[in-house]
């Protein structure tokens, strides 16, 4: 159910730059967003982690204005600037008044076409990133879960973290970095969208007048990850816990079948799930767990995550392979109706804030041609059978686990791994406790 008065304009340049406006007049602010087609999978081996050096240098001086004036120009408007890089896209952010919209488009047209890289401003942000790349170091969650990428899909690109490797980032060059730019800024590979309180004509012309002029390019779509499965154990010596990520292949973004979506909801999402109820509630053998469908454009993974004392490793990985089990087995009606409903609230909550519509919207252009609006998935997630959901289940138990395990890890661990997970897969069944559910 979306609101009647919001619409969706979308206009394609001659060279293949798409326009996108999400007007919604109840709003007084806006958000500008420039969505890039390439991200870290994206990226060769010798250079992974070069676009998101990029990402950062883009706010270095333009052409026209000096990094000072990039970041006054903006606050000068109350506007917030902000850029991230995702494994298959990059984006570049502002956020203001609704009637600067049309200065949003040319300020991030500037920043995206003409950044300069100035060699002192590279040198001083390696430090930077040196540093974002040593707190990721010691955080063994977010280590955990590049090892869940390299057990998901091994040799292909999509395994490489975004942060990229320290080497790149120590001697990667302005030149490089041009290069990088000039091969996948491309028409072909860029939306524009624009959402709130917006003038979508103005935004249009803001928009031809910044990108108009650029090469179309080809699109840079990428190739499907196989997936490998298997486990990665890495010992940190940063705490006293274990940190486990396991998980399944899922379809990517191409793939509008929602039941995966109210899967991972079924199994893991909120107090009451079968995920939180065994492992915390009834067994407290953690304080948090969660699961989540990520979906990119050459791949997806449902991710389960939970931390533990280590001597709960076995009893976790056997628990957690009996619930899917079972969800592969029979989708309770209960469960069911909750996770169609938080699914539900989240897309509505999504709807509600101008840079998750954003993204949305351009990946949705990426990988489908095309932007749904929330009625559509809405209707989508309330059509989710539980059927449907088991047989998402079914598929993920048959393709095979991936694990990664970080912390408080001993020698034997990838061993205990292993043997867990075929003892759990020996029982055939779940507990029947769990089947009571």
């Amino acid at each position: 159910m979306g609101r009647p008065h919001d619409a969706i304009s979308l206009h394609t340049l001659a060279n293949g730059v798409r326009v996108v406006a999400l007007a919604t007049p109840h709003l007084q602010t806006a958000g500008v967003s420039v969505f890039v087609r390439v991200g870290s999978a994206h990226e060769s081996r010798a250079l992974n982690g070069i676009g998101h050096v990029l990402e950062h240098m883009a706010f270095k001086g333009t052409s026209e204005r000096s990094a000072h004036r990039v970041n006054l120009d903006a606050e000068m408007l109350g506007a917030e600037v902000n850029a991230h890089t995702d494994k298959d896209h990059t984006a570049y952010h502002m956020r203001g008044l609704g009637e600067h919209a049309p200065r949003f488009v040319a300020m991030l047209a500037d920043i995206v076409r003409h950044a300069t890289f100035p060699d002192d401003e590279l040198a001083r942000e390696r430090e930077v990133l040196l540093q974002e790349v040593a707190e990721v170091e010691d955080d063994p969650v977010t280590v955990a879960y590049q090892l869940f990428d390299h057990a998901c899909w091994a040799t292909h690109p999509a395994a490489q973290p975004v942060i990229g490797q320290r080497r790149v980032i120590e001697r990667c060059t302005r030149e490089q970095l041009a290069a990088h730019v000039h091969l996948h800024y491309t028409g072909a590979n860029i939306v524009v969208a624009a959402a709130g309180a917006i003038d979508p004509a103005a935004v249009l012309r803001a928009a031809e007048a910044g990108f108009g002029d650029m090469p179309r390019g080809q699109p840079n779509e990428l190739p499907a990850a196989d997936y490998a499965g298997g486990t990665r154990v890495k010992r940190m010596d940063v705490g006293r816990q274990m940190h486990l990520v396991m998980g399944y292949p899922v379809a990517g973004r191409a793939d509008t079948d929602v039941a995966v979506d109210v899967a991972a909801a079924v199994l893991g999402d909120g107090m009451s799930s079968p995920l939180l109820a065994e492992l915390r509630e009834k067994r407290g053998l953690v304080y948090h767990a969660a699961c989540n469908a990520d979906r990119f454009e050459f791949g997806g993974q449902l991710a389960i995550e939970a931390s533990f004392a280590p001597q709960h490793l076995d009893t976790v990985l056997g628990q957690v392979a009996s619930l899917m089990r079972s969800q592969a087995e029979r989708i309770e009606t209960v469960d069911l109706e909750r996770a169609r409903n938080q699914v539900i609230v989240r897309l509505l909550r999504a709807d509600e804030r101008v840079t998750q519509r954003l993204e949305d919207a351009a990946l949705d252009l990426f990988a489908l041609g095309r932007v749904r609006g929330v009625a559509e998935r809405l209707a989508r997630v309330r059509e989710v059978s539980g059927e449907q959901v088991r047989a998402s289940f079914q598929r993920m138990l048959k393709a095979g686990t991936s694990v990664a395990v970080t912390g408080s890890v001993g020698r034997a661990a990838t061993r205990r791994v292993e043997q867990a997970l075929a003892e759990s897969a020996a029982a055939g069944v779940a507990p029947a406790e769990i089947k009571r559910r």
